[in-house]
């Protein structure tokens, strides 16, 4: 398409009739299932998770193109939330609608939040122990290598020029000066700026608009709205207890992951809900399982008022991320059909990259290798990946394995 090319014809946008009503159910049990299985097994936190969807939805099951996905990642890093879980529910709505999506959150969050309601029931101590440490210390491991491979494969394929690569190196130098979640946006921004100015003429630096999700421009708009209605009520105390508490810090967190834990702390241990040991011993329990580290809030939440109170703060802290994604889909994808726009998207694409890379190094490399032997294990687990094709899975259970071999064997670095 050409740069001074208007907006598509209204007939080119319109979305498709939907599949019959067993081909969604079929769906939606497929999404399930999928996120499920991601849901057991995506250790190592946000930006590993990116990684894990990649690999699954991009490669193995090609439910969505590698710009397709790298414009949902850069869509969900503008937006307050848990970005991973914004990127899974987008998925799912693109795959299967509304059902879709909510089967996508359910799959991928379910796991991590049934075993952290079990830990704050039974009070364990697991991760105190050595075989917890080895175990946790492999999992890092493993997503150094997973995060190694999802950079280096959409680097080959979003900065295949000079233009994008220097966009991605500029983005992850800014990153990894400015390390804060405002610095992040504005790297984007920058990052799509510099596409609209810097890419023209550049053979296919406009991702296609891609397939549309069902979510109209009405539905959107009901969405920002009850996004922005709660927040005003949780900010007022209009919302009750633990889901309104909650549900403030999911909605004014950017960059999710461990960047909540502020935020809650400041919601739930100054009113009361929970002591400062019980944060951090969730924090801790957190780090032990799969899944969105946003589901710490349904240890909390057990913690402070039982298993009623951990659904209530689970439920609060990643409706609004849900609400905010699914109301900006629609004009998200209706902006990808002008060229400026989307020279820009291959200017956001160049800068996710770059912000990957730079949280690549820091806090998964710097946070997980710390000797030798660790940078083996990390370095088998990528070749594995990229060369052998192996599955994540497979890579994430040997490098456990290793990682309790390592601190058997003596202190770690």
């Amino acid at each position: 398409m050409s740069r001074d090319a208007g907006p598509p014809l209204a007939t080119e946008s319109v979305v498709s009739t939907p599949p019959a009503p067993r081909a969604w159910q079929g769906r939606t049990t497929e999404v399930f299932l999928a996120f499920l299985r991601l849901g057991l097994t995506s250790f190592g936190g946000p930006i590993a998770h990116l990684g894990y969807f990649r690999a699954e939805f991009v490669e193995r099951r090609a439910w969505l193109t590698e710009p397709e996905y790298a414009s949902l990642v850069g869509l969900c890093q503008f937006l307050p939330g848990p970005a991973s879980s914004q990127v899974g529910f987008s998925i799912g709505l693109r795959r299967a609608g509304w059902r879709g999506g909510l089967a996508a959150w359910a799959g991928f969050t379910t796991p991590s939040a049934l075993a952290l309601i079990a830990v704050a029931r039974l009070a364990g101590a697991f991760g105190q122990s050595p075989a917890g440490e080895g175990l946790l210390h492999g999992l890092k491991l493993a997503a150094v290598a997973v995060v190694a491979q999802a950079v280096w494969s959409m680097a080959r394929t979003l900065c295949p020029d000079r233009t994008r690569a220097s966009i991605a190196a500029l983005a992850a130098a800014g990153a990894l000066l400015a390390p804060t979640s405002a610095a992040q946006v504005s790297i984007i921004i920058a990052g799509g700026l510099a596409g609209v100015i810097f890419t023209d003429g550049v053979a296919g630096a406009a991702p296609p608009v891609g397939e549309k999700t069902i979510v109209s421009r009405r539905a959107g708009l009901v969405c920002l709205a009850a996004f922005a209605i709660l927040l005003a009520l949780s900010c007022v105390g209009g919302l009750p207890g633990l889901f309104g508490a909650c549900y403030r810090a999911g909605a004014l967190v950017f960059g999710g992951g461990h960047v909540v834990l502020p935020l809650l702390r400041d919601a739930l241990v100054r009113p009361g809900y929970v002591s400062d040991a019980a944060f951090l011993a969730g924090y801790g329990a957190a780090q032990a399982v799969p899944g969105p580290l946003f589901t710490v809030a349904a240890y909390l939440g057990t913690v402070s008022a039982g298993v009623a109170g951990g659904l209530a703060a689970l439920a609060g802290i990643f409706l609004p991320g849900l609400l905010i994604v699914a109301g900006a889909l629609p004009f998200w994808q209706a902006a990808q059909g002008f060229a400026n726009a989307q020279a820009g998207m291959a200017g956001v694409n160049a800068a996710v990259v770059g912000l990957l890379g730079a949280a690549f190094y820091t806090p998964i490399v710097t946070g997980a290798v710390r000797g030798p032997a660790d940078a083996a294990v990390a370095l088998g687990g990528f070749v594995l990946l990229v060369a052998w094709r192996a599955p994540p899975w497979l890579v994430v259970a040997l490098c456990a394995a290793a990682g309790l071999a390592i601190v058997a064997a003596g202190p770690v670095g």
